[in-house]
């Protein structure tokens, strides 16, 4: 967990995929966000819909894989989208 100052007596604290666990309800979030940014037809895009609906622990480890592979810059766009909530 990083904690960085903003301005002067200002903290903010940023959050990593580590520190996060991901549930069935944001997978699917994060499935319509990454539609919008890379695609309904990308494999991680399709891996994070199949573990929103099934739910089953092999899907979500392989959805979560796949999600952490990602460039930064869509994995931090998606998350900006779910903070956007």
């Amino acid at each position: 967990m990083a904690v960085y100052a903003v301005r002067p007596g200002i903290q903010q604290r940023e959050t990593t995929m580590s520190d996060t666990a991901i549930d069935r309800e944001a997978m699917g979030r994060l499935a319509k966000a990454l539609t919008f940014i890379i695609g309904a037809d990308d494999p991680t895009t399709v891996a994070l819909k199949l573990a929103a609906e099934r739910g089953f622990e092999q899907d979500v480890k392989a959805a979560r894989t796949r999600f952490m592979r990602l460039k930064s810059s869509h994995r931090n766009a998606a998350l900006a989208m779910l903070d956007d909530d």
